[in-house]
């Protein structure tokens, strides 16, 4: 009894190796293509040129703080134009120290403006060895009364826009006192300034503060 055997032929497709699960076709060691753009020297680029290297910013001749910053509306024919105005004190810290006000479509126009114009009316007060003023002295500028008392290493007791432009002058053993219910902080600095005029080089009178708004309105 003749037993058939039956061969049966699978064929299988073979599918070429990827090396990826997807579509990409697979690369050889060292076959990948170079990467567009690529700098030589690392990730940086800048191993042939040593470390980087900043230059130094120059320090600014004078510290600078905003006192007061307010938008200004003015009503014309057309409609309404908006500005910004600027309180600016400066100082060394050595005895110069100026206030000075701008006037601006924007901010930093502004802050150019009135730095100029603390830069014009900058005074020198006069120290004592234990960085005071020598005396009491009083000002008053529209509803602002400043009295400036020297105390004796008490330290800086002042506060508002008087401690600013007494920091900024260099004073430490001064003591500070609104005598009004102001809270205007350009009118006190006016004020302060004025008082500190009586013991500086080169003093501001009310005329002088009172020529330098009427600019300020002008522009």
């Amino acid at each position: 009894m003749e037993t058939k055997t039956q061969t049966t032929n699978t064929t299988t497709s073979a599918k070429p190796s990827t090396g990826y699960a997807g579509s990409r076709p697979s690369y050889g060691a060292g076959a990948r293509p170079a990467r567009s753009g690529a700098r030589p020297g690392g990730a940086g680029g800048r191993s042939d040129r040593g470390p980087r290297t900043y230059a130094d910013r120059p320090k600014p001749e004078f510290d600078q703080k905003i006192l007061d910053i307010r938008r200004v509306t003015r009503v014309v024919s057309g409609g309404r134009r908006m500005s910004f105005a600027v309180a600016l004190v400066i100082g060394d810290k050595k005895g110069s120290v100026g206030l000075g006000t701008g006037k601006g479509a924007d901010t930093a126009l502004a802050i150019n403006k009135a730095l100029k114009s603390a830069k014009k009316n900058m005074i020198k007060v006069k120290f004592t060895k234990t960085n005071s003023i020598p005396h009491e002295v009083f000002a008053k500028y529209c509803s602002s009364k400043i009295t400036l008392t020297p105390n004796r290493g008490k330290g800086m007791v002042a506060g508002s826009a008087v401690r600013d432009i007494l920091v900024f002058a260099g004073l430490k053993n001064v003591t500070g006192k609104i005598n009004s219910g102001s809270k205007n902080k350009l009118n006190n600095g006016r004020a302060t300034m004025m008082a500190l005029s009586e013991v500086a080089d080169k003093r501001i009178s009310k005329e002088m503060v009172s020529e330098e708004a009427t600019k300020e309105v002008k522009a």
